[in-house]
């Protein structure tokens, strides 16, 4: 069982704890990809895709597919839909239905059917395989493997050289006449102050201010002093710091935290483990979101902020003290943001 079972198992504990007055119930998880290179696979340079609208659609008793509920994704990509009465949803499949406020592209990805995890307490669990939405071309920085090769070459005769051209014969020589000279111009004479009019000065041109210079590709990791810098607040671009931490990383720390937390509250919290695991675990996603060679990745974060807090204080504080030595580069890699204001 894979990290997304483990942590889908997890939510479902949760829910059937909160839930237990409803006979039976069944939970469709899923996420969903920016598929950069076209090549229907999630890789290196595919992120998780927010306000995607996902459709679930079903066989009715004609045989013809009805769709049966939708649902937007979240910060993370990943979607939720549950439907009570524990329905046999075997025969249903998942697509990507429309591109909300998503730049990656107009094509939507296959769909992809569901697949029962685990049936328990009256309670189906089914995970879609990720979803993925593309763009019209692939990425520059894609292989180019599946580039169909160019054809013959055609060899080309080189043009004859153009024809000499018969210049006329030179005609008689024309006298020039001089222009005449210019009027003298009356200066005044020698001693008298002459007043100058001051040429207007030049229109005010506003100048935009600097924007962030892109540290994606570039190894960067920056600790939480630094994300809480107002220099640094144009960085906060997946993530802003009016986020709730309930809505970011879940029911489990919604339990913990509370649902009106902020982000930017969670960069403040210090004090016990739990609250500097909510710092740490903040400052890794804003340096994940801006920085390809962070070694964590959101959804990653997520899994392991979950792990810890439903384990024991000693593993809140490993886990905490992993995100902390990532968020500082290890003593290795530099922060590397410029100043955006």
């Amino acid at each position: 069982m894979d990290w997304s079972h483990k942590f889908l198992f997890i939510i479902v504990l949760i829910g059937f704890d909160a839930t237990q007055t409803t006979h039976g119930y069944a939970v469709v998880s899923g996420s969903v990809f920016c598929d950069q290179c076209k090549d229907g696979l999630v890789s290196l340079f595919d992120y998780p895709l927010y306000g995607i609208k996902v459709a679930m659609a079903c066989p009715g008793s004609d045989g013809q597919l009805q769709v049966m509920a939708e649902e937007t994704t979240n910060p993370f990509g990943q979607f939720s839909m549950r439907f009570d009465g524990l329905p046999d949803l075997g025969r249903c499949y998942a697509r990507v239905s429309g591109q909300g406020s998503s730049d990656c592209g107009a094509v939507a990805g296959p769909a992809n059917a569901l697949r029962v995890l685990f049936r328990m307490f009256d309670t189906a669990i089914y995970m879609v395989d990720p979803l993925v939405s593309q763009p019209a071309q692939p990425a520059s920085y894609c292989s180019n493997s599946s580039t169909p090769p160019p054809g013959p070459v055609v060899p080309v005769t080189p043009s004859p050289p153009p024809p000499a051209t018969n210049f006329p014969p030179p005609g008689p020589v024309v006298p020039v006449t001089p222009s005449p000279s210019p009027p003298a111009t009356n200066l005044p004479p020698p001693g008298t102050m002459v007043p100058v009019t001051p040429s207007p000065p030049p229109p005010a041109t506003s100048i935009p201010p600097p924007t962030p210079v892109s540290s994606f590709t570039e190894a960067s990791a920056c600790p939480h002093q630094s994300w809480i810098r107002p220099e640094y607040r144009c960085y906060w671009r997946v993530l802003t710091p009016g986020s709730k931490v309930a809505v970011v990383f879940g029911l489990i720390a919604a339990r913990r935290y509370g649902t009106d937390m902020s982000l930017w509250e969670a960069m403040q919290a210090r004090g016990d483990p739990y609250r500097t695991l909510l710092r740490e675990g903040t400052t890794a996603l804003l340096n994940s979101y801006n920085n390809l060679q962070f070694p964590y990745r959101p959804l990653s974060i997520m899994e392991n902020m979950n792990y810890a807090l439903m384990g024991s204080t000693k593993q809140v504080l490993h886990t905490g003290s992993s995100f902390r030595r990532a968020n500082s580069g290890n003593g290795k890699v530099p922060c590397k943001l410029s100043v955006c204001n």
